[in-house]
């Protein structure tokens, strides 16, 4: 639970300048209105996009996105880093961590070609704070170890209070409380130093929920209440809502449920003002253990059952696992162990997942991989030297060197060779693969397209006739009370036939896909379904009035999504899905997801279902990559990107 927004607010680093340095948001709305098209409206539109960061997102994206496009129209790549970091932050914000790490690799590809050190520990800065949201401790403590590095060879003193926050935060998912400790303090003392009053805030934050993790618990309220102090100076919702969870939490934990009920009220105060999924959920949590400790386990049991669905829904499982330990309280405190133990069983299984030894061995790993790299670099310096002092003896030893690189570079030429003419079999035998899918998958259409069309206007002609013909008859004919009915009953059951047929029709080559486009027809195919209350779909796209893509590549990308949305009624048991597509530079992305069972991904390298093979064959056949991320917990997530240039 003391795990709060630290992570969230990473990212501010990339433009700490531009949000210092701006203070009237509505002045630079108003200069932007009278902008030329060069490169200072291009500056002017992202320092406005970061007043919207993390409040706004709808406007943040925005304006990224003119900012991004009039970069474009300018044919200027100066701002790249810049928009990549605004992109990396806005999926960052709204959880989508794997949209997110694409531009932030883009900028650590930047940074590292022009050997731009600042840039370099920018990107390093925020790749960490995405691999530990992922878990990739090693990675997390690897790049911010070389951001502080870079940071104290450039004395970039501005940046030392962010970078040291991001280690502390990174030790803390670790569990390693003491470097945790050490670096909450420097960015503290960094932050007062230079009026970073962000960084001084989180560094709080940080602080007290090392000493909670230490269970020093009256030092970590001592530091929750600084926090709360300067959050309500600062006017910052998000952060007074965690101090003060965290401040019920420890007054829980010592037993002051005075002061527990105290800052349980206080949190009704901003209900309405917070949005954040996590912090929703952990609000759930500290009204529930002052309910628990005012005896009042009926309303606990409610708060932790909200809590429970929202922080499923989200996928949180720091909040989840709180939940969790504190509901088996309650059961215990009832004196009903048995249920007590099931929810404990779930904590526990949380916590375990974690595999704190291993991360642990894998930080000490990095550090002194990072610790070795220093020496090396110091032996190369003495080398250098020593070079001077025998130059004979290495102009020989080159020479014996030249000889062997030679040797290995001619064997090297004719391995590269062998390696050409496999690669041409191997390119020859895939472009004849992709030639016999194309030709089936082509067939396979216009079959479908050839009996949608004789249903519709040979078999649904000739029924509609028979329907006109029978209700011209019942005109004409005197029919008994009776077989009146049973004539009527026909006629209604010809009608229900004909509508089922024209869907069958429909589905097997959907006109509105024709007349009005991929993005239409996947979005009338959603709502059908969910209006059918097999399944809710929800259906959004993103930048698709930009796509253009040829009609066999659109029939191809529809097949997918309906045979994907086949499997999930079929396979998944799920009540909800979403369905996503996102036009992005020269790719479209496809993501479908639902809440379902989930499934072990593994077995789909044996699977011989006809659907899935479908599935893979249509998107080898479009040249696109797949990800299947499904357990039982959260359901399937299904991300597919397709090339169109």
């Amino acid at each position: 639970m003391k795990k709060t927004v630290a992570i969230l607010f990473m990212f501010l680093i990339a433009f700490c300048s531009i949000a210092q340095n701006t203070t009237n948001k509505d002045s630079l709305i108003s200069v932007l209105q009278f902008a030329k098209e060069d490169t200072s409206k291009v500056r002017l539109l992202i320092a406005i996009q970061k007043f919207y960061a993390t409040k706004n997102f709808d406007s943040s994206l925005y304006y990224l996105t003119k900012a991004e496009v009039l970069a474009k129209k300018l044919k200027t790549k100066d701002f790249d880093f810049l928009i990549n970091i605004g992109y990396s932050e806005y999926y960052y914000y709204n959880n989508d961590y794997k949209k997110s790490i694409v531009p932030a690799l883009k900028n650590k590809e930047i940074a590292e070609r022009e050997n731009d050190l600042k840039k370099m520990a920018k990107s390093y800065n925020n790749l960490s704070a995405i691999y530990n949201h992922f878990g990739f401790h090693k990675l997390a403590i690897g790049y911010i170890l070389k951001c502080l590095d870079i940071s104290e060879k450039t004395k970039d003193s501005l940046s030392f209070p962010i970078r040291n926050l991001t280690a502390s935060n990174t030790y803390y998912d670790l569990k390693q409380f003491d470097k945790s400790i050490h670096y909450a303090k420097k960015a503290i003392e960094y932050g007062k130093k230079y009026n970073n009053s962000f960084a001084h805030l989180m560094g709080l934050n940080n602080l007290a929920a090392s000493y909670s993790g230490l269970n020093k618990l009256d030092s970590s309220i001592y530091i929750q209440k600084q926090q709360l102090e300067l959050a309500k100076q600062q006017e910052d919702i998000v952060n007074i809502v965690y101090a003060l969870i965290n401040l019920c939490a420890d007054n829980f934990k010592i037993g002051n449920t005075t002061a527990l009920e105290i800052y349980a009220k206080e949190l009704d105060k901003y209900n309405s003002s917070i949005s954040d999924s996590q912090a929703i959920a952990q609000i759930y949590y500290a009204k529930a253990l002052n309910n628990i400790a005012l005896k009042n386990y009926a309303a606990a049991k409610k708060q932790l059952d909200n809590g429970i669905n929202i922080s499923k829904l989200a996928g949180n499982t720091d909040a989840l696992g709180n939940l969790y330990q504190t509901y088996s309280i309650v059961y215990y405190l009832q004196g009903n162990i048995p249920i007590g133990s099931t929810y404990f069983y779930r904590y526990d299984s949380i916590i375990s997942a974690q595999n704190l030894k291993e991360l642990n061995f894998y930080t000490e790993e990095m550090e002194v991989k990072y610790n070795t790299e220093k020496k090396e670099a110091q032996i190369q310096i003495q080398q250098a030297q020593l070079k001077q002092r025998k130059i004979i003896n290495y102009f020989l030893i080159a020479i014996a060197i030249a000889l062997l690189l030679l040797s290995i570079l001619i064997f090297r030429i004719y391995m590269h060779k062998q390696k050409l003419q496999q690669a041409k079999i191997d390119e020859l035998e895939k472009e004849k693969q992709l030639q016999a899918t194309e030709a089936i998958l082509k067939g396979q259409e216009e079959e479908r397209s050839r009996i949608a069309k004789d249903l519709h206007d040979g078999l649904g002609g000739l029924l509609s006739s028979v329907k006109y013909s029978l209700n011209d008859m019942k005109e004409n004919v005197i029919l008994s009370a009776d077989n009146a009915i049973s004539f009527t009953r026909s006629i209604d059951m010809l009608d229900s036939g004909i509508q089922e047929l024209r869907r069958i029709a429909h589905n097997m080559m959907p006109e509105n896909l024709i007349k009005f486009g991929l993005d239409t027809a996947l979005n009338d195919y959603c709502n059908s379904i969910s209006k059918t209350n097999v399944i809710t779909i929800q259906y959004s796209s993103l930048q698709m009035d930009t796509y253009h893509a040829d009609i066999n590549v659109s029939v191809t990308v529809y097949r997918i999504v309906q045979e994907l949305v086949n499997n999930i009624i079929k396979h998944a048991k799920a009540t909800q899905a979403i369905v996503q597509l996102t036009k992005d530079d020269n790719f479209l992305n496809i993501t479908v997801e639902d809440n379902g069972i989930g499934f072990d991904v593994t077995h789909l390298t044996t699977s011989k279902s006809a659907g899935w093979v479908n599935i893979q064959n249509r998107i080898n056949y479009l040249g696109g990559k797949l990800e299947i991320d499904s357990n039982p917990t959260n359901g399937t997530s299904i991300a597919i990107e397709i090339p169109l240039s």
